[in-house]
């Protein structure tokens, strides 16, 4: 386990871990995004390390064709050290629906966000709108599943960038009536639980009006302060 700035990463290097337990955990629970692709891939160089293939400069450029197509792809340096580079060809896996609502929560667990933007404006007596989002983000490979989810909560809407996919709900009754409860029974895990509940919190002040008041206002802004710790706020 290493600690940095923002979070705790745990990693397993150890070829035994890796060949006898983390191949097998995932091939027995499978991914449902293309990340699916990734760990595909992730299993060649394994199995290429495995035997011993990396300590050749044959078996190394095998193992640079591959990452040529695995997540972010290779470093320009390596790119110099290995101009016969020529990139396999990456799995594609079509999966294109959420398996169901609990792998729907440990799914925003990881790329959820729970948002809470207060803006100026002219037509409150406060001077502000308070307004709640919720959000998940996945690589553009994966639009298909993305867009799934509108149908699945029969809410949302769906933007696309250049590398991103995001859907998004911001109407505050999908919000009230879709969105929590579905997490209310499928529980999120991990700090963003409590990202949850902060979130669900200033939603019921909304639903009671409270946040007409500078008072209820100055409460939304101080439960906001405490939440999403460390992570960039995506305006859309």
């Amino acid at each position: 386990m290493r600690q940095s700035e923002l979070c705790y990463v745990w990693r397993v290097s150890s070829l035994k871990d890796l060949t006898n337990t983390i191949i097998p955990y995932f091939d027995k629970f499978t991914l449902h995004t293309q990340k699916r692709a990734d760990f595909e891939l992730f299993k060649r160089v394994v199995e290429l390390i495995s035997q011993k293939k990396h300590l050749t400069l044959d078996g190394v450029q095998k193992i640079v064709n591959i990452k040529a197509v695995h997540n972010k792809g290779i470093s320009d340096s390596l790119k110099l050290a290995f101009p016969k580079t020529s990139p396999v060809t990456r799995p594609v896996f079509t999966l294109s629906s959420i398996p169901d609502s609990q792998w729907l929560a440990g799914f925003t667990t990881g790329e959820g966000c729970f948002y809470i933007d207060i803006l100026k404006s002219k037509s409150t007596k406060t001077g502000f709108q308070v307004r709640p989002r919720f959000i998940l983000t996945q690589h553009s490979r994966d639009e298909n599943l993305i867009r799934s989810l509108v149908e699945l909560l029969d809410c949302g809407n769906v933007r696309v960038s250049e590398k991103a996919v995001y859907f998004i709900v911001s109407i505050f009754s999908d919000i009230e009536k879709k969105v929590v409860p579905i997490f209310t029974k499928y529980n999120i895990h991990g700090a963003k639980d409590q990202d949850f509940k902060d979130w669900v919190h200033i939603v019921e002040m909304l639903n009671k009006k409270e946040h007409l008041t500078l008072e209820g206002l100055d409460q939304i802004r101080c439960i906001q302060s405490k939440m999403n710790r460390g992570r960039f706020n995506i305006l859309l």
